[in-house]
């Protein structure tokens, strides 16, 4: 991991988008132009942006904040101001859901991250990254999972479990069933996550098991 979060970031969110057919290059282009910098300057980090290398029309991101508090100044701040105002018809556009949405903080330290990388000529070449996100059993706990969560052969690089905490922000809703989330790189282009031997591993601990394969997009911190 070469890029970093600001001191103290505690809460994060996960956010996966369904959108039209042949939108998403779109979106990530109206997003990385006008989009990235007025939430930066808001008060949030955008961690990082992916394509899915198995599903062409979803968009996946991260974000992270302080704290709740801080959260919802920053989100007031930027979905009430002048730049989301004069963009957000033309990204709501390319969207038929924007609702999957998990509320995070860290099992451990958030890594540091920089400034968002401006591509002025092709993109450093990036590691592909998944995403496994893991809904407990009804005998076990978010955090109980995230304890036994590996991925063998792939590198960790985020440890996360649902925060029970309000949604103060009811504009953009968020999931309230608990989840554990791993992010994770490998070099390998063809890498893929064994859904199959994380259930296996987990045993009685995990409920419903799922895994996406991500692509960094050229201006995603996390690559």
């Amino acid at each position: 991991m070469t890029a970093a979060l600001p001191p103290g970031h505690t809460v994060v969110e996960l956010r996966r988008y369904t959108l039209h057919p042949g939108r998403r290059d779109g979106l990530i282009d109206l997003f990385e132009r006008e989009l990235l910098e007025p939430q930066e300057a808001a008060g949030m980090t955008i961690i990082g942006q992916f394509r899915d290398l198995d599903h062409p029309d979803t968009f996946t991101w991260l974000r992270s904040f302080p704290d709740m508090p801080a959260r919802r100044r920053a989100l007031e701040a930027f979905y009430g101001g002048r730049v989301w105002t004069a963009h957000r018809d033309a990204a709501n556009a390319t969207m038929i859901d924007s609702d999957d949405v998990h509320l995070l903080h860290g099992v451990e330290r958030l890594p540091s991250l920089g400034a968002p990388p401006v591509p002025v000529q092709p993109a450093s070449p990036a590691r592909r990254l998944a995403v496994v996100v893991v809904r407990p059993s009804p005998v076990s706990t978010a955090l109980d999972v995230q304890r036994r969560l590996h991925v063998p052969d792939w590198d960790p690089v985020l440890s996360l479990t649902t925060l029970r905490a309000e949604n103060d922000f009811p504009r953009l809703p968020v999931h309230d069933h608990d989840v554990a989330v791993a992010v994770v790189a490998a070099t390998d282009a063809d890498a893929v996550v064994d859904v199959a031997g994380v259930r296996s591993r987990l045993g009685a601990l995990a409920g419903e098991v799922s895994a996406w394969r991500l692509y960094p997009t050229e201006r995603s911190l996390l690559r």
